[in-house]
């Protein structure tokens, strides 16, 4: 019946199609993608296309892409009988783009901000919870910080994570500590709320951050925001390096160098500041 109904309704989709499994998840993932493909190299394509490009049942092409329009990353045009791009997969297009224009532009600035202030500089976004860091130019110090790309960081124990929260509202603060806890990693890390709020506050006002000896012993970082277009705070600049040399005198040198360093940044992304 559904092959009836499909050879009848070329340029449509089967108004019922029972759902079949497949013979494995990573299979099913495969096809999905094949098909997200397809739609992306074309104007819109009709399910029986797709099915014979994609090289599987109208039936199994049809249950995918219900699942895919589900969550918005494909939309089926019911006048032309056509399946097109969705929002979704625009917005996760549009993110990796930002993100590879974010380290590229990063780097140079970064570059810059290492040979002025002598120490290693990072960039990180939030994910989860948590700080990753996507890129390093390191000190030419032999002691010096060390993130490997990939590598996460609590966000109440770290500059990057302290710059971000500090943008967000006391209750989106208290939602994501909710979520990931405050571990205590040494004994300055801050793992009573009151006092990490006020060391938010503390961060608001001057537009960066510190994390002195917090996740590791020995260890300070300063680290200021980066916005993007919609003025929301999805990254951080830092500069780490050890205590010996990032005295207090110097941790007040580099805030404001850190801080206009990521200005920088947001800039040249097209972003900017709340307000």
């Amino acid at each position: 019946m559904a092959r009836t109904i499909e050879l009848k309704r070329p340029r449509g989709r089967p108004p019922s199609v029972k759902s079949a499994q497949t013979s494995s998840s990573v299979q099913s993932l495969d096809r999905a993608l094949a098909l997200l493909e397809l739609i992306a190299a074309e104007d819109g394509l009709t399910l029986t296309e797709l099915a014979q490009r994609a090289g599987v049942p109208p039936s199994t092409a049809h249950r995918i892409l219900t699942t895919l329009e589900a969550h918005n990353y494909v939309h089926h045009e019911d006048e032309r009988g056509l399946w097109l791009i969705g929002v979704r997969a625009f917005e996760v297009g549009s993110s990796f783009l930002r993100n590879r224009k974010l380290a590229a532009t990063g780097r140079t600035i970064m570059r810059t901000l290492m040979q002025e202030c002598g120490e290693s500089v990072n960039l990180a976004i939030e994910d989860e919870g948590s700080i990753v860091f996507v890129s390093q130019i390191e000190s030419h110090h032999p002691i010096r910080a060390f993130h490997r790309p990939g590598s996460r960081g609590a966000i109440h124990a770290s500059g990057v994570g302290k710059a971000l929260l500090s943008s967000l509202s006391a209750e989106d603060v208290r939602r994501v500590l909710h979520k990931t806890g405050l571990e205590k990693f040494t004994d300055k890390t801050l793992v009573e709320p009151d006092k990490l709020f006020a060391e938010l506050e503390t961060t608001r006002t001057r537009g960066w951050a510190i994390d002195d000896e917090e996740r590791t012993p020995g260890m300070r970082c300063i680290a200021a925001p980066i916005y993007n277009e919609h003025g929301e705070a999805f990254a951080g600049l830092s500069v780490s390096g050890p205590t010996v040399r990032l005295s207090d005198e110097r941790v007040g040198e580099l805030g404001p160098m850190v801080k206009r360093a990521a200005e920088e940044i947001t800039r040249s992304i097209g972003g900017h500041a709340p307000g």
